[in-house]
């Protein structure tokens, strides 16, 4: 009979082998989540190795629902819709308009000889307002917390939300901009506080929490967010 460990809302299958020498976590294709480790590793640990890899769970658990339903991955018919900043907007094809895409009287408007090429538009337009935003965003936050990136990029970083540098470099990843504003404003937490705390140690979470007392729900919102967003 398989072991099995909850921490909050995540339940793992737990592996112990005696040829196993560090920790590790897998998130399998259907989300089952295993964590494994030596034999002699207490439930005390894998609690701890679990807790500072938690955001890396909730993020991977969000990617496994976005390759089942990403939004890109739509057609790009009249009608359909798309996200940003936590809303809904849907899609009208016109046969002329001076660029591929924009946001307009509260729809996406897609030039319709470019609609060969509409997921590059759609990733184009996200990664360009993102920009700007997110900067505002980190702007408001570096205070309270007290850092100062030296570099904002907004890049497609795979499987993660943020990422940050040795040299306080932070990034984005572009659709981070399709999520709602308080979702976002999670992970530029989350981010500018790694420029400090690198792990996600106690004192990590600790400061986290200072910044922005309701984290944990807005990290569970990300969680279930994620999915219908990526």
């Amino acid at each position: 009979m398989s072991e099995i460990l909850v921490v909050d809302d995540l339940v793992f299958d737990v592996r112990r082998s005696s040829s196993r020498k560090s920790l590790g976590i897998t998130v399998d294709r259907s989300g089952e989540l295993i964590v494994r480790g030596p034999e002699e590793v207490d439930d005390a640990q894998l609690r701890q190795f679990i807790r500072e890899k938690q955001f890396w769970v909730y993020t991977k658990l969000a990617e496994k629902d976005a390759l089942r339903s990403g939004p890109l991955g739509r057609e790009y018919v009249e009608g359909e819709g798309f996200q940003y900043l936590g809303r809904h907007y849907r899609l009208h094809l016109v046969e002329k308009q001076d660029v591929p895409l924009k946001l307009k009287d509260g729809r996406f408007v897609l030039r319709g000889f470019d609609k060969a090429d509409a997921r590059a538009h759609f990733i184009r337009w996200y990664a360009e307002h993102a920009r700007p935003w997110l900067k505002r965003r980190v702007a408001l936050w570096q205070d309270r917390i007290g850092v100062e990136p030296t570099r904002i990029e907004i890049r497609d970083l795979g499987h993660r939300w943020g990422s940050c540098g040795k040299r306080g470099n932070v990034n984005f990843h572009w659709a981070s901009i399709l999520l709602p504003a308080k979702i976002v404003d999670y992970i530029v937490v989350h981010e500018l506080v790694h420029l400090i705390e690198p792990h996600h140690s106690p004192e990590f979470w600790f400061r986290v929490e200072r910044a922005m007392p309701d984290y944990e729900s807005r990290r569970r919102a990300l969680a279930l967010l994620g999915g219908e967003t990526l």
